[in-house]
């Protein structure tokens, strides 16, 4: 019995000293809220701008490509229709410029996909250390001490603050135009 009395004592003296160690300010109440950064990229006014822009800077090499490769398809149909008929050296010549546009297509489309991914990333880089931003200045404003985001497995919407913080920036928002119907 003496063994476990030793044992203990330490045990309780060493939990008495780490709670009278602990500040009385800890004990004080700490506001916490937190964001959910995907819905804040999905519903916030930066975003939609930003992928309005990229929609409005990628859409004509879009355009283009798609005609590049409806021309191209109708050349391969028309190999195809009238290759019976073709000399050995149109057959050949024709084949080896469709290959050769498949080629150049698949390139190109290869080159916009790059181009298109680095300028999203660029903007949306942007866009999320805006919302950052907005983020601490709207906890600081309403005295939060801690937000959370990523990471996190389960928030209860008592905590969850992403509506206000997207009503506060919609708020800061610049009134948007309504984008131009597209064009078929």
């Amino acid at each position: 019995m003496t063994h476990m009395i030793r044992h203990s004592i330490p045990w309780a003296l060493l939990c008495g000293m780490a709670f009278a160690t602990v500040p009385l300010a800890a004990h004080a109440e700490i506001k916490i809220g937190y964001v959910n950064t995907g819905r804040l990229l999905e519903e916030s006014p930066q975003a939609r701008a930003a992928q309005q822009a990229l929609e409005g800077e990628f859409l004509p090499r879009q355009r283009e490509l798609a005609a590049q490769q409806k021309a191209l398809q109708e050349k391969s149909d028309k190999l195809k229709r009238e290759a019976a008929v073709m000399s050995e050296a149109e057959r050949t010549k024709a084949e080896r410029d469709v290959r050769e546009g498949e080629i150049s297509l698949s390139r190109r489309f290869t080159e916009l996909q790059e181009d298109a991914n680095l300028r999203r990333n660029e903007e949306f880089g942007k866009v999320q250390r805006a919302l950052l931003q907005e983020v601490q200045v709207y906890a600081r404003a309403n005295g939060y001490q801690l937000i959370i985001s990523d990471g996190v497995l389960f928030a209860a919407e008592a905590v969850d603050i992403t509506p206000q913080v997207i009503v506060a920036i919609k708020a800061k928002a610049p009134a948007q135009t309504p984008p131009p119907a597209p064009k078929n």
